[in-house]
């Protein structure tokens, strides 16, 4: 359990870190930005772990695994729903 909300803490701050790298607006405003930060962080450490063989642990690593995860899908979805990724 503990490790679970481990993840959603690390993935809403990873969704805040994604939607200032990403520009636009994703679906759901702010709110949708965060969850696809906590579904990104799944998303990352299943990428890593299935493609390196491992995930990074600890705050830091934890965090630069789960932003790559959301960064990827906020690119994948703001592509998908024809959002434009303009510059702020």
């Amino acid at each position: 359990m503990d490790h679970i909300l481990f993840w959603i803490i690390v993935g809403i701050v990873a969704g805040l870190l994604a939607k200032m790298v990403v520009p636009g607006e994703g679906p759901g405003g702010i709110l949708g930005d965060l969850i696809v930060g906590v579904v990104g962080a799944f998303l990352g450490g299943w990428l890593f772990t299935t493609f390196l063989g491992h995930s990074y642990g600890g705050w830091i690593g934890s965090t630069a695994v789960a932003f790559v995860g959301a960064v990827i899908l906020l690119v994948i979805l703001r592509a998908v729903t024809g959002r434009r990724l303009s510059a702020r």
